[in-house]
């Protein structure tokens, strides 16, 4: 058969290149083989079902199942429903934007989001929800607060003069309607629309992701509200980096070697005893967010555990009987979270319930055990609170946790609001430079600190690359090292995605710690696995060695320092049309005019204009009104400073804050270059010339200098050290340049330094019209320039 042609083909592939789906058509229908269930019928899709399930061969070569596929797109489907319901609503509320209303209208969503999720996925009858609503569209908001309250009473408590559509509801509990007090504004018009016509009667949620959805719910919020809170939101690949190498491929191998056994009591008693492990595991994420880091947990181990149950439906024949309600051993009262706000509380604990039941449905068709789902069991693990105030053994004791992970907030250093800073400073008081932390940094020493009471826990979180690179590796790392901590694996910088429709672009590390565990540990690049014999804080498998701010060189080599700042708002700084319009009305003032380069002007060769004013003589000044007035414009913008030191310098309006104007030649280097050159454009200036502080500046420099500082050796120092903007090389003095441990030449191999140097320089010379953008972009340099 076609099918057995293409198993052949494929047998005969290494096992890594072997195919997990097999397609074969007959023009009429097609016949997907899923290679991991080999000796399972295939799913049948027929020609004219095709447009309506094409999702099913989206298979990507990351193993991605059509499944996968299909829960994405259809959680992020709802994920605009509900946005558009949120929206609906909102415009209802008499104060839309007071903080009651909003908390209100967060829970109103969440509650019929799973009205509609239950009545599609078999927890209530079909349409029930639909159905009662539309009964009583003439009354729906009185309808949906009377369901309201019957979903939170127990059958036995309620009247039994009930209307017969009500009681027909099953008990839900599980604390989702206990409020009674949240405020629901008319739901007739538009907002009852959309739920019966787009989230009902054409939409199906039985087949969401909870992890994806929790992630895009969240997405109704306002989108400034979740910047400021530094808020990302997690696809599920992400979650995998880092729930694998914690511990989900420790416990796969473990069960795949019990299953590997023979059949015995043996083997019988260590799944019993594996069954137990999982169901004794315990997670906290002190940033849950709408909780899609437990969820996917949960769905996890919830996976494995189905494996056991289904190996031993075939060993034994379950006994149907109550008893047998306790086969499920996993639960989400194993997971706990912390989070700052409200409506993300709700999501994630809505999400485990919708998780939960998923996995109850699964379980039910392997055992064959027919019971009822609700009512939900009252799940009060996930907290709403601040995570950098709230102690974290009120919400789980130490020795009772077995793993940390999460996604905490990213804030950087110069960009956190007042009440963001003070919680840093107060988590690491006593800490030497920790203003200069990212906001992520509060919860690497939480955990550590919580990790004490118990060193058996491990920890992994999501950061921004910030807390692996600069002057933050020392000022974070060290003292936690100190203290016992060890990195076991980590994720090197990469670009988090995101299920959200508004998706945050940051570039990101993972970093798995503990307390003196075992030596060694997995560093993850890209495609590179690389199994290291320790992983220190620049996550490169070498010594514990930090690099620490200095004032001087190392090594006795030319200081060098930041170009020109003049705090002047703008008043003398040109480009080349604005100058001539100035030299038009003031010409002379053109020999006071100077090319400008900071990082991008120097790179792209598009000098701007400073008209420098700090020579000129009075007398000669006073004969030029139109300088006069940039003078004067400069001294109103420094005295509206709040700062002291920008006040006092009003005094002398045509002196710069900073001045450096070297005499002679100079190198200048761009503080920030991107991670895509090979080398960072480093170059010559001359004391016509003034540099900004976005330029670092080297006087008295040579060509050996020059030589070194472009160097391959250089660079790799450069992307070990430097910190980063976003991926960006972000080349410091202190760090970078003062530390780096330069060669001791001999004469000869000075001159071949220089030689090489020189070489370069020529090289850059026959392209006039090209900029160092140009030249240094990997996908038009020379390759005369990448050989010099």
């Amino acid at each position: 058969t076609p099918f057995e042609q293409a198993k052949r083909y494929s047998d005969w592939l290494p096992d890594s290149e072997r195919a997990r789906w097999i397609i074969t058509c007959n023009f009429q229908e097609f016949h997907v083989h899923d290679m991991e269930r080999p000796k399972a019928p295939p799913e049948v899709i027929k020609l004219e079902e095709l447009d309506s399930r094409k999702f099913q061969f989206l298979v990507d070569v990351k193993g991605t199942t059509p499944k996968d596929i299909r829960e994405e797109e259809i959680s992020l489907k709802a994920g605009e429903l509900v946005g558009k319901l949120y929206d609906a609503f909102k415009i209802r509320y008499k104060n839309p934007d007071d903080k009651d209303s909003l908390r209100s209208l967060n829970i109103l969503c969440v509650r019929i989001v799973f009205l509609l999720y239950s009545e599609d996925s078999g927890l209530f009858a079909k349409s029930q929800f639909h159905d009662y609503l539309k009964a009583h569209k003439d009354s729906s908001r009185y309808a949906l607060i009377n369901l309201f309250d019957v979903l939170s009473q127990r059958i036995e408590e309620r009247d039994s003069y009930l209307d017969s559509d009500l009681a027909s509801f099953p008990y839900v509990n599980g604390g989702l309607f206990e409020e009674k007090n949240i405020e629901i504004p008319q739901i007739d018009g538009e907002p009852l629309e959309i739920i019966l016509c787009d989230m009902s009667e054409s939409f199906d949620w039985s087949g969401i992701s909870p992890t994806i959805f929790g992630a895009v719910f969240e997405s109704t919020l306002n989108p400034e509200t979740r910047r400021s809170g530094g808020m990302h939101y997690t696809s599920i690949e992400n979650i995998h980096r880092v729930i694998e190498p914690l511990f989900l491929n420790s416990l796969n191998v473990e069960l795949e070697n019990i299953f590997s056994m023979p059949k015995s009591s043996t083997r019988t008693r260590k799944l019993n005893d594996f069954q137990k492990k999982l169901s004794s595991l315990t997670f906290l994420d002190p940033a849950c967010g709408s909780g899609n880091f437990l969820t996917e947990t949960y769905l996890c181990l919830r996976k494995l555990e189905n494996r056991i149950l289904a190996d031993r439906r075939k060993q034994v024949e379950f006994v149907q009987s109550k008893d047998e309600a306790d086969y499920i051993k996993v639960s989400i009262s194993q997971f706990y979270g912390i989070e700052i706000n409200d409506f993300a509380v709700a999501v994630a604990r809505t999400a485990l319930w919708i998780a939960e039941a998923q996995m109850f449905n699964e379980t039910k068709q392997i055992v064959q055990v027919l019971e009822d789902f609700l009512p939900l069991k009252t799940f009060n693990n996930i907290i709403e609170a601040n995570a950098l105030k709230i102690d974290w053994r009120e919400v789980v004791r130490p020795e009772k946790l077995n793993f940390i992970m999460g996604n905490p907030p990213f804030r950087g250093a110069r960009v956190m609001d007042a009440t963001q800073k003070a919680e840093l400073n107060q988590i690491f008081k006593g800490w030497k430079n920790a203003g200069n932390l990212d906001y992520v940094s509060c919860w690497y020493k939480c955990a550590a600190d919580f990790m004490k009471e118990n060193p058996k826990i491990k920890a992994a979180l999501v950061s921004t690359n910030s807390i692996t690179q600069g002057d933050s590796v020392a000022t974070l790392w060290k003292p936690l090292f100190e203290g016992g901590i060890k990195i076991n694996f980590a994720w090197r910088t990469f670009k988090w995605d995101s299920e959200a429709k508004d998706k945050a672009h940051v570039h990101c590390v993972i970093v798995g710690f503990s307390y003196g565990r075992e030596p060694g540990g997995t560093i993850y690049d890209g495609d590179l696995k690389i199994e290291a014999s320790n992983i220190n804080a620049y996550l490169v498998d070498a010594p514990d060695v930090f690099v620490e701010s200095r004032q001087h060189p190392l090594c006795d080599v030319p200081e060098i320092g930041i170009g020109n700042q003049p705090i002047d708002g703008g008043n003398y700084l040109f480009k080349e049309e604005g100058m001539r319009e100035f030299i038009e009305k003031e010409p002379k003032s053109a020999k006071y005019f100077r090319k400008w380069y900071g990082a991008d002007e120097f790179i792209n060769r598009r000098p701007r204009y400073c008209l420098y004013l700090g020579d000129c003589p009075p007398e000669e000044l006073r004969r030029m009104p139109e300088c006069l007035k940039r003078v004067e414009a400069v001294r109103k913008f420094r005295l509206q400073s709040t700062r002291a030191s920008t006040k006092k310098l009003a005094e002398t309006p045509r002196k710069f804050q900073t001045a450096n104007m070297p005499t002679g030649n100079y190198i200048v280097i761009p503080e920030t270059s991107s991670e895509r050159r090979a080398y960072v454009p480093i170059g010559f200036m001359d004391s016509s010339v003034l540099c900004s502080n976005a330029l670092k500046i080297m006087p008295n420099a040579t060509l050996y200098h020059f030589g070194v500082l472009t160097s391959c050796v250089h660079m790799a120092w450069v992307r070990t050290i430097a910190g980063r903007l976003k991926s960006d090389y972000r080349y410091s003095k202190d760090i970078v340049y003062n530390n780096f441990p330069w060669p001791s030449p001999s004469e000869k191999q000075r001159e071949k330094i220089e030689s090489t140097a020189q070489k370069i320089l020529d090289v850059r010379e026959k392209f006039p019209e090209s900029s160092l953008a140009d030249l240094y972009d990997p996908l038009t340099m020379p390759e005369e320039l990448l050989k010099a």
